[in-house]
C-alpha cells in the first residue's frame, strides 16, 4: 500500500511540474539484460537501465547517476543549460532540502560533471546498507524533484559565471575553446559545455524546468552500482525508489545535425595577455565507437608521449616548445584529433605550427613502426588496467561510453586497440590528417572543394549484441579499514642502511600494490643555495641508468602494467604557494603483485645508477622556467605564493625561505647539472628514510629486493631534520596584486601558530575549520558565498598542523569576479567573526563529526593514501594508534570546547589577506 502511495504522490508532483500524460510503472522486478565481465545490466519497467558491479575487496560503493544530456542536446539560447542545471540538482528537493550538507554528513566523496554527451552525479561512500539505499533514494530523488527555483537561479548563476571565469584566465583553454568553434560551424560540439555568459546570465527559470522535466526522466537515465554491496538488496532498493517514477509518455528526439564535410584549413588568432605563447591544431575524426577510432587514438600516443613521441622529439627536444599533447576524443557523434603545443616566451609559434603540422601530416605517407604502435598500445591498456582497479572510476568510465551508445562499448574499444596494427595508423592518417580537414587559426581559400568525408556513427547494438567479454578479474578480500585493524596487519622492520619499513599485505581487486620510498638527505646549512637543484634531482634520476634509456626504462614499465614517479619535497600552499623544499627525494610505485620485484629492481637502478643527461636536465629546465613565466600573471598562483612567502618569515639564505615567482626564476635560470650532481654523488643515500608497501605482494620477495638496492649506499654529507617551528607570526595584512586581462580572481588569507598535533586543542581546530570551510558546497562559508550569494564558485578553509614543529596553518582561498572580491573578503571575515561571537551548536557539531570520521573511513579506503599514511607515520615514530585516539578526541568533543578553542587561537585581525586579480578592469561583470 506504501508503494502504491508513493507512486501516485510521484505522479501528482509531476503533473503540478508539468509532466502530463505519464504512464503509470508496471509492477514488475527489474529484467536481466545481459553480464559482462562481472557487470550486469538490469532493465526496470519504466525505462531506467541499471549497472551492477559488486567488489567486495574495498569497504566503499559509488552510486553514478548518468543523464544522457549534455551540450550536444542544447538549443539556441540554451548554451550551458546542462552545465547549469547540473548545479542546480545540487540545490535540494523537498525530501532533501540541502544535498551537500546530506552528503558530507555521510563522509561522502560527490560531484557532479557534464560533457557534450551526458552528466553525471556520483558519491563514494563507506560501504554500508544505510549508505546504499540513501545514495539511491537521494538519486531517485533528485532525478524528477529536484527544486529548480527561481531565487536558487539568482544565486548559482553567479557561481557558474565565476566558474566560467576561472576557464577564461588559461589562455591555452581559451585558444581550444576558439579551435573548436571554427572546427565545428553547425554541431553544438563546437560549443564549450559551460556555455556561454550571456545565455548564463539570462536564462529564463521557465526554460530551464522545462529542459528539466524532459530531459531527467528514468529513460532517459542509468544508474551504476559497484563497490562492496548486496547485488539483491541493490535491486530492492532501485525498485523501491525508482520504481515508482512513472515512466514518461514523451519520445525523445534524437540529434540529427551532423557537421558538414570540412572545405578549407580555418585559422584562428588569439590574442591576450600573458608570457607563453600557444599552438594547436585540430583534425575531424569519426566517433568513439567508430573501428577506425582506436588507430586514431593509438596515433595520439605515438606522437605526444615521453620521450619517443614524434612531436615530443620534434619540438621539446629540439628546443621549439616546453610542452606538447596529443589525443583523440572518443564522443557519441565525429570527433576530433586534438594537438597542442606550448611556445616560451622568446621562441617563434611560426616555426612550431609548421613543424607540428608537417610532422603529423607526413605519417600518412611514411608510416610508424611496429615499436611505436607497440609501446602506444602497452601505454593506453596500462592506464586502462590501472584505472580498472578502482571500481568508483570504473563506474565513471562505464557511463562514458554509455554516452555514446552502449556501456559494453567499453569493452569492445579495449580489444579494438589490442588489435591495432601500424598499417591501421598509416591509413587513418592518411586519411584524416589533411589540410582541407584541419583548424589552425587561419583562413586560405582553395580553387575547388577538397572535402573529407566523415563515416557515421555505427549501429552500436550490432557491434555489442553479440559481445561475451572476458573473465573478471581478481577480486580482493573484504577488508577492514579501522585504524586498529591497520595497525593489527601492518608488519614494521629496517633495512640496511637505517631505511624505515612498513608492510601492510592485504588482498586486492587486481592484485593492485602501491609502494612510496623516501630519502632524507642533508641538513639546514649544507643545503644552502641547492633549493633549486633539489627539485631537478628526482625527475632527473628518472631521464635513464646505467643500462636503461629512459625510453627503455618507460617501455619496462608499461610491460609491467606499473607507474613509477619521483618528487622532491613542496612548500605548502597550493598551486603556486610553496617552492620547492631541499631535503627529500620520493619515489611512488602502482603495480601489480606478480610485477613488483621487477618493478623494485628498476627503482633499484634508478637509485643507484641513473645517468642524469644534460640534454634532459635542459629540458626540464625551460619545462619549469615556462611554468614559473605562467605564474607570473595567474591569480591563483601569484596569491597563494605571496601569502606564503610572508608567512616564511626567515632570512633569504636560509633554506626555509619562500622566494617569490620572480626569485624562483633567477634560482632556476642559474641552476646547474653539477650542482643537480653532486647533489646524487654527496647527499643522497639509505641512512635516513622511509619505505612503504600497501596492497598484495610477498613480504619476502620484496624485501630482499630492497636489501639489495640499499646496502652499501652511505652519504658523505650529514643528515639532520630541517626544524620548521613558527619563529614570528608577521602583523596582520592586506596587499592586492593586478593580473591585467584575467576574469577570475584569487582571495586568500592565513596565519601561523606555535601549535603541534597534539596539542589539546588540536582536535577541536580541525573541526572547527571543518565546520567554518571544510568543504566548498557544505560549510559556513560555502553556505554563504557560493550558496547563498553566489560570489564564488569555489571557496574554503583550511587547518593543519605538523607533528614534530610547534607550527600551524590557517588558510581561507576562495575565487571570484574581480569585482566581488572585497564582498568575498566581507562574507568571510563576518563568517569568522559569528564562530567567534557565537560559536557552533550542537547539532552543527554532530553533524561534523560525523562527516570528518566518515571521510577518514573512506580515505583509508584508498591504498595510495594508505602509503602516505604510513609513509609519515614512520617518518613521526607514531603507529596508527594516534588516528585512533585522534577520532576518540574528536568524538568527544563539546561545542564549547570547539568555540572556545577558535576563540583562543584564530584572530581574523592577525590575518595576511591577498587579493589577485584584474582589479583595473572598468568593463561590469559583478553582482
Amino acid at each position: 500500500m506504501r508503494m502504491r502511495h508513493l507512486s501516485c504522490l510521484v505522479l501528482v508532483v509531476a503533473l503540478v511540474l508539468g509532466q502530463v500524460h505519464a504512464l503509470p510503472a508496471a509492477d514488475q522486478a527489474p529484467q536481466k539484460i545481459v553480464t559482462v565481465e562481472g557487470i550486469t545490466e538490469y532493465h526496470p519497467d519504466n525505462g531506467l537501465r541499471v549497472l551492477l558491479f559488486p567488489d567486495h575487496s574495498k569497504p566503499r560503493l559509488t552510486v553514478n547517476l548518468t543523464v544522457f544530456v549534455g551540450s550536444r542536446h542544447e538549443g539556441y539560447g540554451e548554451a550551458g543549460m546542462a552545465h547549469l542545471l547540473e548545479h542546480m540538482v545540487f540545490k535540494g528537493t523537498p525530501l532533501h532540502p540541502n544535498i551537500p550538507q546530506a552528503l558530507q554528513g555521510r563522509g561522502a566523496q560527490f560531484n557532479g560533471t557534464t560533457s557534450p554527451d551526458r552528466t553525471n552525479y556520483f558519491e563514494t561512500l563507506s560501504a554500508s546498507d544505510d549508505n546504499l539505499e540513501f545514495a539511491i533514494a537521494l538519486e531517485a530523488d533528485r532525478l524528477v524533484h529536484s527544486s529548480i527555483k527561481r531565487e536558487a537561479l539568482a544565486s548559482e548563476m553567479t557561481v557558474v559565471r565565476n566558474e566560467f571565469e576561472r576557464g577564461e584566465n588559461a589562455p591555452s583553454s581559451v585558444l581550444g575553446e576558439r579551435i573548436m568553434a571554427a572546427a565545428y560551424a553547425w554541431h553544438n560540439y563546437g560549443k564549450a559545455t559551460i556555455g556561454n555568459r550571456s545565455d548564463i546570465e539570462r536564462v529564463p527559470v521557465e526554460n530551464l524546468q522545462a529542459f528539466y522535466r524532459k530531459y531527467y526522466q528514468p529513460d532517459n537515465a542509468m544508474v551504476v552500482v559497484a563497490g562492496q554491496f548486496d547485488e539483491a538488496r541493490a535491486l530492492a532498493y532501485i525498485d523501491k525508489h525508482f520504481g515508482p517514477i512513472p515512466r514518461p509518455q514523451r519520445q525523445l528526439d534524437t540529434t540529427y545535425t551532423e557537421e558538414p564535410e570540412q572545405d578549407g584549413e580555418r585559422l584562428v588568432t588569439l590574442r591576450r595577455v600573458g608570457h607563453v605563447g600557444a599552438v594547436g591544431v585540430v583534425y575531424h575524426i569519426p566517433a568513439g565507437p567508430h573501428p577506425e577510432f582506436p588507430a586514431l587514438q593509438v596515433l595520439g600516443n605515438i606522437l605526444s608521449t615521453q620521450p619517443s613521441g614524434r612531436l615530443y622529439k620534434a619540438l621539446v627536444e629540439a628546443k621549439k616548445a616546453t610542452s606538447v599533447v596529443a589525443f583523440a576524443s572518443a564522443m557519441h557523434d565525429p570527433g576530433v584529433l586534438t594537438l597542442q603545443a606550448e611556445v616560451p616566451r622568446d621562441g617563434a609559434l611560426e616555426d612550431v605550427r609548421d613543424a607540428l603540422i608537417s610532422t603529423v601530416e607526413q605519417i600518412g605517407t611514411t608510416s610508424v613502426t611496429a615499436e611505436e604502435v607497440q609501446r602506444a598500445r602497452q601505454q593506453i591498456l596500462k592506464a586502462r588496467d590501472l584505472a580498472a582497479v578502482e571500481t568508483s572510476h570504473l563506474a565513471i568510465a562505464l557511463s562514458e561510453w554509455a554516452a555514446q551508445g552502449d556501456w559494453r562499448l567499453y569493452f569492445l574499444h579495449r580489444d579494438r586497440i589490442e588489435q591495432v596494427t601500424p598499417e591501421d595508423v598509416r591509413t587513418v592518417a592518411a586519411k584524416y590528417l589533411q589540410r582541407n580537414n584541419r583548424t589552425v587559426g587561419m583562413y586560405i581559400p582553395t580553387a575547388k572543394p577538397e572535402r573529407i568525408a566523415i563515416p557515421s556513427t555505427p549501429d552500436v547494438d550490432t557491434l555489442v549484441s553479440n559481445y561475451k567479454g572476458r573473465d573478471p578479474i581478481a577480486a580482493g578480500e573484504a577488508f577492514d579499514v579501522s585504524p586498529a585493524n591497520l595497525e593489527a596487519r601492518t608488519l614494521r622492520l629496517s633495512v640496511p642502511e637505517g631505511i624505515m619499513v612498513a608492510l601492510l599485505p592485504k588482498k586486492t581487486r587486481g592484485e593492485e600494490v602501491h609502494a612510496t620510498l623516501t630519502l632524507r638527505y642533508g641538513n639546514a646549512e649544507n643545503l644552502k643555495d641547492l633549493e633549486a637543484a633539489a627539485s631537478f634531482l628526482p625527475p632527473l634520476m628518472l631521464r635513464g641508468t646505467k643500462h636503461l634509456s629512459r625510453q627503455q626504462l618507460m617501455d619496462d614499465l608499461d610491460r609491467l602494467k606499473a607507474n613509477l614517479s619521483a618528487s622532491s619535497g613542496q612548500g605548502r600552499g597550493g598551486r603556486g604557494g610553496g617552492a620547492p623544499v631541499a631535503g627529500s627525494v620520493s619515489f611512488s610505485i602502482q603495480t601489480t603483485r606478480a610485477n613488483l620485484p621487477a618493478v623494485l629492481d628498476l627503482l633499484r637502478q634508478v637509485l643507484r645508477e641513473p645517468t642524469l643527461p644534460e640534454e634532459d636536465f635542459e629540458i626540464l629546465k625551460r619545462e619549469r622556467l615556462a611554468g614559473l613565466e605562467q605564474m607570473r600573471t595567474e591569480p591563483s598562483a601569484l596569491a597563494p605564493r605571496t601569502l606564503t612567502h610572508l608567512l616564511a618569515t626567515y632570512p633569504k639564505d636560509d633554506v626555509r625561505y619562500v622566494p617569490t615567482i620572480e626569485e624562483e626564476i633567477e634560482r632556476v635560470q642559474a641552476v646547474t647539472l653539477d650542482q643537480v650532481g653532486a647533489l646524487y654523488g654527496e647527499y643522497l643515500g639509505s641512512g635516513h628514510g622511509a619505505l612503504v608497501i600497501v596492497g598484495d605482494f610477498d613480504s619476502y620477495e620484496c624485501t630482499e629486493v630492497l636489501k639489495k638496492a640499499m646496502t652499501g649506499w652511505t652519504a658523505a654529507r650529514p643528515y639532520a631534520r630541517i626544524a620548521r617551528p613558527v619563529t614570528a607570526q608577521p602583523p596582520g595584512a592586506q596587499q592586492r596584486i593586478n593580473t591585467p586581462d584575467r576574469a577570475n580572481a584569487m582571495y586568500t588569507a592565513g596565519l601561523l601558530l606555535p601549535l603541534k598535533d597534539d596539542d589539546p586543542d588540536y582536535p577541536a581546530l580541525v573541526m572547527a575549520n571543518f565546520i567554518l570551510g571544510g568543504n566548498t558546497l557544505s560549510s559556513r562559508l560555502g553556505d554563504r558565498i557560493r550558496q547563498q550569494e553566489g560570489l564564488s564558485y569555489g571557496v574554503t578553509s583550511s587547518f593543519s598542523a605538523a607533528a614534530l614543529d610547534q607550527r600551524a596553518n590557517f588558510t581561507v582561498t576562495a575565487i571570484s569576479n574581480p569585482q566581488n572580491i572585497a564582498k568575498v573578503a566581507q562574507a568571510t571575515r563576518e563568517e569568522m567573526e559569528r564562530l567567534i561571537r557565537d560559536g557552533v551548536s550542537g547539532a552543527e557539531l554532530a553533524r561534523a563529526k560525523a562527516g570528518y570520521l566518515q571521510q577518514l573511513k573512506v580515505m583509508r579506503t584508498n591504498d595510495a593514501a594508505l602509503a602516505g599514511m604510513l609513509n609519515s607515520l614512520l617518518f613521526n615514530h607514531r603507529t596508527f594508534v594516534y588516528y585512533s585516539e585522534l577520532e576518540n578526541k574528536v568524538e568527544s568533543l563539546t561545542p564549547e570546547q570547539v568555540s572556545e578553542a577558535f576563540r583562543q587561537h584564530i584572530d581574523p585581525q592577525k590575518l595576511v589577506i591577498i587579493s589577485a586579480g584584474d582589479f583595473e578592469k572598468t568593463t561590469s561583470g559583478g553582482d
